[in-house]
This record gives structure tokens, sequence and C-alpha cells, in this order.
């Protein structure tokens, strides 16, 4: 793979303006109002949203951590990106290359390499990494409905922004649309940049991802990140019973109820740090 130059960094400012626009959104509360219902709204958008994320986005289509069917396939996606962070594939191709190169020039948002802010959300809006590498998720291509979701990337944001406000006013759409979405981006992003700086590392992974209980509360389990480096095809990411992982709490009782199955967890070897390491591991310590 090519190595990025400086160049190709530049955040092309216009592709932002809609990131831009909702955070300005947030403002508006001082214009419509902060009511009890926009509040609880908001606080369930949020949780939801998180959950579908994490469960959706990430362990499900980015990992292929637990199976279901389609048709629950394509809810948890709608659901997904009811966050409004791009398409179903764009998201699960991206985060598959940063495992690939964790923490190398390649990987394409390490904070190690290109700092804090653009591992936070600059390289979002880098335009070499608009398009989506469907090389790297052929087994999520052959569903005609995730292509479709990939391509109306904000779709079920827009139908969600439009729900927020025929609930519960403008309010609704200020504080349950607008403060929630922004809530849940950057403890998204947090995971991207503070994840690889901030914690503890339990593994040795060749990286600099760190479990931290902050992020893990924030984003219902995605804090345990040097647990999930070391072992991705896990379901649960937190791998000590203390280790709070409501994601996989919920996938649980979904599990329980029939609408997902073969939920993977960590074999005991990778739990206690007794396993082998893998060449690609052990090339990234060397270097």
């Amino acid at each position: 793979m090519r190595m990025a130059t400086q160049s190709d960094d530049d955040i092309a400012y216009p592709s932002s303006i809609g990131f831009l626009f909702i955070h300005v959104g947030c403002l508006t509360a001082v214009w419509s109002g902060v009511t009890w219902h926009a509040a609880a709204l908001g606080v369930i958008l949020y949780a939801v949203r998180i959950f579908a994320i994490g469960a959706g986005y990430h362990r499900y289509f980015a990992h292929r951590t637990f199976s279901t069917s389609r048709i629950a396939q394509f809810a948890l996606a709608f659901l997904a990106q009811t966050s409004a962070q791009r398409g179903i594939l764009w998201w699960a191709s991206n985060h598959r290359r940063h495992h690939r190169y964790s923490d190398t020039v390649d990987d394409v948002h390490s904070p190690v390499q290109r700092g804090f802010f653009y591992a936070h959300v600059g390289w979002i809006f880098v335009p070499r990494n608009d398009a989506t590498d469907y090389a790297a998720v052929r087994d999520l291509t052959r569903y005609t409905e995730l292509m479709w979701l990939d391509r109306h990337p904000y779709l079920p944001a827009a139908l969600l922004a439009t729900a927020t406000w025929l609930i519960a006013g403008w309010p609704g759409l200020a504080i349950g649309f607008c403060w929630s979405t922004v809530a849940v981006w950057h403890a998204t992003f947090c995971i991207n940049s503070l994840a690889h700086l901030v914690g503890r590392q339990r593994y040795v992974t060749g990286d600099r991802s760190r479990n931290n209980w902050l992020l893990a509360l924030l984003t219902m389990g995605e804090g345990w990140h040097n647990n999930h480096h070391a072992y991705q095809a896990s379901a649960r990411q937190g791998s000590r019973w203390w280790e709070y992982d409501p994601t996989f709490y919920a996938l649980r009782v979904l599990s329980w109820l029939g609408i997902v199955w073969d939920l993977h967890l960590p074999p005991p070897a990778v739990v206690k740090g007794e396993h082998r390491l893998g060449r690609l591991v052990i090339d990234k310590v060397a270097t």
C-alpha cells in the first residue's frame, strides 16, 4: 500500500459542513427551550444508538462476532446509520483497515502517527478516505439492501431527525436529535483517539490500544479497547467479570430470544494472556 503523504491528509472543509451544522444545531436549544420530553428522548436515543454502533457497526459488520437473520441485520444497519457516521460498508471497511495497520503509517486514524485531532475527527473529512473499500467487505457486498443503505448513508439519520421533531417539536429536534447525535459522535470518536493514548495495556497487541473504564462507561463497553485488539473476534469486550460491557449483555438477552446466535467469546488462553502471538503482532512489536 502506498504510504500517505501530508497533502493526502488535508481536510476538505466543505465536506464537514453537515458535521458543523449539527453542532450549531445544538445551540438552537437556547431558542427552542429544553423540555423533559426532549431531554428523555435525547437520553434514549443516545443509549440506543451507542448500542447500535457497538453491536452493529463494530462487533457485527466490522468483525462478524455473532450471527443474525437478514431482516435483523438490515434493522441493525439502519439503526446504526441513524447516528450519521456514514454508510455501514464504509464504516466496516475503514475499521478493518484500522486493525490491519493499527498505529502504523497506514492506519486510517492513529493518534500516534497524526495526532489527537486527526484521529478523533479530522480523518473523516480527508478526501482519500471518502471511498468505500468494497474489496475489504466482500462478505457484506452480497446483500443488496446493505449496498443500498451504504449509497444513502444519511437517510436513516434524516428520518430520525424528522421523527424527533414530530414527537417533541423543536426541542425534540435540538435536544433529542442534535445533542444526542453530537454526544454519540464524540463518544465513538474517543475510541479512535483517547483509547490509543489513555488507559492500561493488559495484552501485547503491537499497537497502543488501551483499556479505559470511563470510555467503556460512555460507550456501553467499547472502552475495553486493548482487550478487543487482543482478540477481535469476540462479541464480548469486557473479558474480566468486573469489566462492564452492556452491549454484550444486551446481545446475550437477544440470543436468549433467538434474534442473534453464535456469540463468539475469547478462549481462556487469550483472557489469561497465554496465547501465541501472531506474526503481524510480533513484527509490529519488533518494529
